[in-house]
């Protein structure tokens, strides 16, 4: 997904079968007009607040969790108590930096993978999902 402009959230929103609602409509404003990025629903929740928006956090959770029911966002979950949400839809993988809670892209080609096992009958691979955790 490219930047959009703000009049173009509606329309977002309306092709992934969701109400364009003041909320809605505020965090998808700060999450996709601009470059892509990796953001917790702590840091959203700050964001929105910074920016004037009167949001709760238990709405901020829920609407990112709609965003990515909806693949507007991906979930990337770092660590069991870390959830990121990314605006970069597009095949690639994470490097982690614990100490600094920070999720930095890894692009799919740089990274190989082999030795996939085989699979269960009937299944199919739908993603892979690299997470490189890193030490300072």
């Amino acid at each position: 997904m490219e930047y959009l402009s703000k009049d173009e959230i509606p329309a977002l929103l309306r092709e992934a079968e969701l109400r364009p609602t003041r909320q809605r409509m505020a965090l998808a404003g700060l999450l996709f007009c601009g470059p892509h990025r990796h953001v917790t629903a702590e840091e959203l929740h700050r964001e929105a607040a910074d920016h004037g928006h009167s949001i709760s956090l238990a709405t901020v959770y829920n609407t990112l969790n709609q965003f990515s029911e909806v693949g507007l966002l991906r979930e990337v979950v770092a660590d069991g108590s870390r959830t990121f949400y990314d605006t970069n839809l597009s095949d690639h993988h994470h490097f982690y930096a614990a100490k600094r809670g920070k999720l930095i892209d890894i692009p799919a080609g740089d990274l190989r993978i082999e030795g996939m096992p085989a699979l269960p009958e009937g299944m199919k691979v739908a993603g892979i999902d690299v997470i490189v955790r890193l030490e300072e």
